[in-house]
């Protein structure tokens, strides 16, 4: 990473000099916690250098939420990272002046920057899994910013590790601190990440999609969290996809696209009268919780394709819909059994020699070309029941069965044959991808095994994968570490499609990704289903999206189904308590007046 010199017109805390202009609706500078101004990031040399930053002029006050929107792959991470020297290697960074906590930071090296962060600046990544060292325990990561920056007796270091999980809502936080990253679910490393960005106490907090991981109901005791954390006087830079997250917190928002700010101010005014096109956009992707479910579209548009009574067309073929979560009737086997559990349940060994009960007993069916989804709190056995189902985990009691015959049940020799119709959408891409393979040879692999083709037919294959979740071929190249995470997901996505699978098993998999492009592959999904009778297992913590794609739904609960039927009943007129609860945590945008 490369700077220039350091630019009077941001001063230090202490120094003269007169202050830079501040961005439309912004602080300060003078008094800002956190600005930059004429930020430019680019990656590479020479020919092959990139510019993926343009000019980006931000200020954070004491106290304030500034959120940073805008699709995948639009700058957000990249500008976050380069505010506290995180820009990468291989990154060439520019500004005009960059001020922390009333410092000047132009010119700070590596060895200035290890005093600010965790202690003065904090940083909540999108990706837990990468961020948490694998071979640490959970509490040895909350507790490192305590111990670098002297926060903390070592004799108090364990109380304090077990009061910050506590407080992020981690439950049993004295178990889970003496846990490996890998054996939590993706919400509970998540939490585990925020409270570790919290020990330090630090001024500012960068919080890159923060709750992306996480159910409604711990999301929102994540976003209280913040919201204390922002009255006590914490500036928070607020990155998110989720505009209904971004409604709660922000007090401004600056919205991104291919790394130019192209709108900038009051949340209220963004949000309920955008000005830029790209702006309008985005607020009206926004999946929500009150939209048609699947199955009353799919019936709806049955009923508009049957031909009139007497017209002599009832008997000809149905031409095969492209509409959004429409099954046609030309599908064979279509509302058929493709997929039936009984009894399933999974213990898992605890740290401590005790036994959890993570699934417990659970039955349901799937049918061919249908949709079910799932859905409950992080840690309520939903990734359990998806390894379950994959094969990937072998239950301790009761069955899998694929098509009416044994599938949980088969040796792996027996069951590999069959992998090609049963594929998986995971909700940690980046964990689930060899991080020396470029997505070419990822998607490769997954073509390998779909059938003979290779050479240029493969590689026309692949580009048309790539088309398909919305990628430009430009990213076959790069490998999954130089990917955003949305671009990621997507990947993973094409890669799951590359067999034409007969079930997919979604585990999260639009949770990464921006409301724009969570749109095109939720349509895309549904286009899916629609072609070729696709079924789906739909895990998910946002409602509104499961409400969207699914035709039934499961409510989980500590590893038991505690209500299931058609989604328009369990998400419209729920019985259990629970069910209530987490459609009453639900965020959403508020009611404002929008443009035409």
């Amino acid at each position: 990473m490369t700077a220039p010199p350091k630019n009077p017109a941001l001063p230090p805390k202490h120094g003269g000099g007169s202050p830079a202009l501040p961005p439309p609706d912004g602080p300060e500078p003078a008094a800002a916690a956190l600005a930059v101004r004429g930020l430019t990031v680019a990656f590479g040399h020479g020919r092959r250098r990139r510019t993926v930053v343009h000019d980006v002029s931000l200020t954070l006050a004491p106290g304030e939420c500034l959120a940073l929107v805008g699709e995948s792959g639009s700058g957000k991470s990249v500008t976050a990272r380069a505010l506290i020297g995180l820009a990468g290697p291989e990154s060439t960074v520019h500004s005009e002046g960059l001020q922390v906590d009333g410092r000047d930071a132009t010119g700070f090296r590596e060895r200035e920057w290890r005093t600010v962060r965790g202690r003065v600046v904090g940083l909540v990544s999108q990706d837990a899994l990468s961020a948490l060292d694998p071979l640490r325990r959970v509490g040895a990561e909350v507790a490192e910013p305590l111990l670098v920056h002297r926060l903390a007796r070592r004799g108090e270091v364990a109380e304090r590790v077990t009061g910050l999980l506590g407080d992020v809502g981690v439950p049993e936080p004295e178990l889970r601190a003496r846990q490996y990253p890998h054996q939590l679910s993706g919400g509970l490393r998540q939490r585990a990440l925020i409270a570790s960005a919290m020990a330090g106490g630090p001024r500012v907090l960068i919080a890159d999609e923060p709750t992306t991981a996480l159910d409604v109901t711990v999301q929102a005791r994540v976003l209280e969290l913040l919201r204390e954390l922002k009255e006590s006087g914490t500036a928070l830079l607020l990155i998110s996809h989720d505009l209904a997250v971004v409604a709660q917190l922000a007090d401004r928002i600056a919205v991104m696209t291919q790394g130019r700010v192209v709108e900038t101010g009051p949340a209220g005014q963004v949000l309920g009268a955008p000005r830029h096109p790209y702006t309008r956009t985005l607020i009206s992707s926004v999946p929500a919780l009150d939209a048609v479910p699947a199955q009353e579209r799919r019936q709806a548009a049955e009923v508009e394709d049957a031909p009139p009574p007497g017209s002599g067309a009832e008997d000809a073929p149905l031409p095969r819909s492209g509409a959004a979560n429409s099954t046609p009737p030309s599908v064979p086997g279509a509302g058929a059994v493709l997929l039936s559990a009984h009894g399933l349940v999974k213990r898992y060994r605890s740290p401590d020699g005790g036994v959890r009960t993570a699934v417990r007993d659970l039955d349901f069916t799937l049918g061919h070309g249908e949709t079910l989804g799932v859905v409950g709190e992080s840690g309520s056995g939903k990734s359990t029941l998806a390894a379950m189902v994959m094969g990937l985990l072998a239950p301790d009691a009761g069955e899998v069965r694929l098509d009416g015959g044994p599938w949980s049940a088969l040796d792996e020799r027996r069951r590999r044959p069959l992998r090609r119709g049963v594929q998986l959408v995971h909700q940690d891409p980046l964990g689930s991808f060899d991080p020396r393979f470029t997505v070419r040879r990822l998607l490769d692999e997954a073509l390998s095994v779909a059938g003979p083709a290779r050479g240029a037919r493969r590689r026309e294959r692949a580009a048309e994968l790539l088309e398909q979740v919305g990628l430009d071929t430009a990213v076959l190249e790069r490998r999954p570490a130089r990917l955003s995470g949305g671009q990621r997901q997507r990947v993973a996505i094409a890669r799951a499609l590359a067999t034409s699978p007969r079930l997919l098993v979604c585990d999260e998999p639009v949770s990464a990704l921006d409301v724009t492009v969570q749109a095109q592959v939720l349509e895309l999904l549904a286009s899916l289903r629609a072609a070729y009778g696709l079924a789906m297992l739909f895990i998910s913590h946002d409602l509104a999206v499961v409400r969207q794609v699914s035709d039934r739904v499961l409510v989980m609960r500590d590893g038991d189904i505690v209500e299931q039927g058609p989604v328009a009943e369990v998400l419209g007129m729920p019985r259990h308590p629970y069910t209530r609860q987490l459609l009453a945590a639900v965020p959403r945008l508020p009611a404002l007046p929008r443009p035409s």
